[in-house]
């Protein structure tokens, strides 16, 4: 009897067992690109101190308000809503917010400063980033559709409201 292995008659060497690639691994990633998605955003980091919270029903109506006057609908209950408590802003890299959006793959988070979590304005400008799915704040929809900036909202309101309180440099995402 042999103790040795028969020499391998064929023609071709044996493929070393590090070049050798087990199906799944051929075959998983293909599968995952679907369901991972096709994204570059890199993950965001919330802002010191922000915590999530349950959007009051408010809320509701506004995103509302919000698709009528844009003319876009979209899922209200896709956002994950953060509070940075007892503030007016809150620091990011373009520089003090009083509320943000942060997109991340399919994740659409919304990061409003505790003073404002109660502005419709406020509100409702990140709620419209979140239905255009996009930064920057084109004229049509912020200015014109909407009346969703400092400037335009308080020109847009029944003169028996009370004027919103002044933005002291308060700045919008």
């Amino acid at each position: 009897m042999r103790s040795t292995p028969a020499p391998n008659r064929s023609s071709k060497a044996p493929e070393p067992l590090y070049r050798r690639r087990p199906i799944g691994r051929t075959f998983l990633p293909a599968l995952l690109i679907p369901l991972l998605g096709c994204t570059t955003e890199p993950a965001s980091a919330l802002p010191d101190g922000a915590q999530e919270f349950v959007p009051p029903t408010a809320y509701q109506v506004w995103w509302a308000s919000t698709e009528g006057c844009s003319g876009i609908r979209g899922t209200l209950g896709r956002i994950k809503w953060y509070v940075v408590p007892g503030v007016s802003t809150f620091p990011t890299a373009e520089g003090e917010k009083v509320g943000i959006r942060i997109k991340t793959g399919d994740e659409v988070r919304i990061v409003l400063a505790g003073n404002y979590v109660e502005h419709e304005m406020v509100v409702r400008h990140e709620m419209l980033h979140a239905l255009l799915n996009r930064a920057g704040h084109p004229a049509e929809y912020f200015q014109d559709r909407c009346h969703l900036t400092w400037e335009t909202w308080a020109a847009s309101r029944p003169t028996n409201e009370p004027p919103p309180p002044p933005p002291n440099g308060d700045v919008l995402s």
